[in-house]
């Protein structure tokens, strides 16, 4: 009898406490309601009066009904080509920061390749130490790529944290896969792209995503390489939105100052409907490659 007690303890044991569930489910739902309440926030913020907007009283909920805001984005033409410009940056990194991941991180992973620590040990140091603004700007001015969207794409095609990642996916791969693949006469190029690639969905789509999020939210190098603002990315132009649109009320005459206030009131709440237009996009990115994303953290990350 007492054994029987004892096993049907350990049983509810094994099986979790309901107060424990009920505990943990309401901490993650209390995070969740913390992640995502900024971006509801901005969403009803860009959707309600602008009068209410100003006047900070919009909390929980949208006060009065206004899409104003998101027909002056869609009637601007330089948002629609700094748009243009962050999915031409976007794409171009991505493919050729996964090829030179892929090209280097393979050739890395093959035994007996001569001085591959040497190799490694080069990369690495760049990774930690960089020369900083100045040389960059310098090299940049020699190469005729300032003011050129080779300033944003070139620098952003390699990776050395992409490449570690990568290198460590393959190596965490069987051995036999290429020494049979050697044995029926295939080429190293013949083993990377039809053996290793096919299996390493898990880590490219980790490294695709790394770069799409990064690309999509840079503005720092448009700043300094990019003096065109028809060659800027959409973050250079919504940084532009949120820090430079300012209006001096004291230098305006009684009828200036009226429609001011109104460029104030429409400006305030264009801001949020800026941040949701250029938000979404990468929001609706994640969910293409979750599948194999969480896989890749987790093989990419933790195996040496």
């Amino acid at each position: 009898m007492g054994n029987k007690k004892s096993l049907s303890n350990r049983n509810r044991i094994s099986e979790g406490s309901k107060i424990a569930d009920a505990v943990i489910i309401g901490v993650v739902a209390l995070l969740c309601l913390i992640t995502l309440y900024p971006f509801y926030y901005v969403f009803i913020m860009s959707i309600s009066d602008p009068a209410e907007v100003i006047a900070r009283t919009v909390t929980f909920y949208p006060k009065g009904f206004q899409l104003d805001s998101y027909k002056l984005i869609f009637e601007d033409n330089l948002l629609w080509r700094s748009y243009l410009n962050t999915i031409i940056y976007v794409v171009a990194s991505t493919v050729l920061v996964v090829i030179s991941s892929v090209l280097v991180a393979y050739p890395l992973t093959i035994p007996g390749l001569p001085g591959r620590k040497i190799l490694v040990t080069y990369l690495l140091i760049p990774m930690y130490f960089s020369g900083g603004l100045i040389p960059s700007y310098l090299v940049m001015t020699k190469l005729g790529l300032y003011d050129n969207m080779w300033a944003i794409i070139i620098p952003s095609s390699v990776s050395i944290w992409y490449i570690i990642l990568v290198r460590t996916f393959f190596s965490g791969l069987p051995g036999t896969l290429r020494e049979s693949a050697y044995i029926d006469g295939a080429s190293d190029l013949r083993i990377m792209f039809s053996i290793y690639l096919p299996i390493s969905k898990p880590i490219i789509a980790v490294i695709a995503i790394y770069a799409i999020v990064g690309m999509w939210n840079s503005w720092f190098s448009a700043m300094v390489y990019l003096p065109s603002a028809n060659l800027h990315p959409l973050q250079m132009y919504l940084q532009r939105v949120l820090v430079a649109n300012t209006v001096d009320l004291t230098k305006l005459n009684s009828t200036e100052i009226e429609g001011a206030m109104e460029r104030i009131y429409s400006g305030e709440q264009l801001k949020y409907a800026i941040i949701i237009f250029t938000t979404l996009p990468i929001v609706f990115t994640y969910p293409l490659f979750q599948k194999h994303f969480i896989k890749g953290v987790m093989i990419g990350s933790l195996k040496e």
